[in-house]
């Protein structure tokens, strides 16, 4: 089967954003810095860890590899699913299933004391791979959504868009009929409207994280298994309702 995406609302891109902002804020100050939803920084420590001959930290040197495996996975997954939609609904139970034991580890085990004890490595190993999931689920089966992990990215190409937008609104200032410019600000506004909720959403996500962690501990981040479970059942819902199309 060839992997069809499907259109979602923007909200379902705004909450993944924002489960991605939770684990990542959680993950820093639980886990020694280290930041999941996303790899730049992993290969960079690698090298930096090479250079000032640091002690091995594992899981940042396993994260790169653990978060490939992980979009190949979902590749996969999502190709045994046979159909679009319950694609979708597999690789978000995945993400769920990874969620949770991620948070459940985080309530269950002992104070990290290290990066390397092996409570710590199996947490960074349920974040990662999550994100890694959720990364490669959003790629693959929502039509036109923006990552909902990589802010590097969107932000980006939200300025352009705005630029695009204001020139585009410019030349039609001055030429009200002109036909060209008025698609290309319709198109930037399009593109800028499936992006700013992703950035919010992350961006509330890391900040209530924090705060959240720094009040609560594993507790805040249950709101991420919650938020993925309310996704998984409007995900089965959307299956049933339309069975069997792509």
């Amino acid at each position: 089967m060839a992997i069809k995406a499907i259109p979602v609302p923007g909200t379902v891109a705004a909450l993944l954003a924002f489960v991605a902002g939770v684990v990542d804020a959680c993950t820093v100050f639980a886990l020694f810095g280290l930041f999941v939803a996303q790899v730049t920084g992993s290969f960079v420590l690698i090298g930096v860890q090479i250079v000032h001959a640091d002690i091995v930290n594992v899981i940042r040197t396993l994260a790169i590899p653990l978060f490939f495996l992980a979009g190949f996975a979902t590749v996969f997954l999502a190709e045994l699913a046979s159909d679009s939609k319950r694609a979708l609904c597999w690789t978000l139970f995945a993400e769920f299933g990874l969620v949770t034991g991620f948070v459940l580890i985080g309530l269950i085990a002992p104070a990290f004391d290290h990066p390397n004890a092996p409570w710590a490595l199996a947490a960074s190993l349920f974040g990662v791979t999550a994100m890694g999931v959720q990364s490669a689920l959003v790629r693959l089966l929502m039509r036109g959504v923006a990552s909902t992990n990589v802010m590097t990215t969107n932000t980006t190409l939200a300025s352009i868009e705005l630029a695009q937008w204001l020139i585009a609104s410019r030349r039609l200032a001055k030429h009200p009929g002109d036909s060209v410019a008025l698609e290309l600000r319709r198109e930037a506004r399009g593109r800028f409207a499936g992006l700013w909720p992703v950035l919010v959403g992350f961006l509330a996500g890391a900040i209530c994280g924090a705060v959240g962690f720094r009040w609560t501990g594993f507790y805040f981040p249950l709101s991420t298994v919650a938020i993925l479970a309310g996704l998984l059942v409007w995900a089965m819902r959307s299956l049933n309702g339309t069975a069997g199309s792509n």
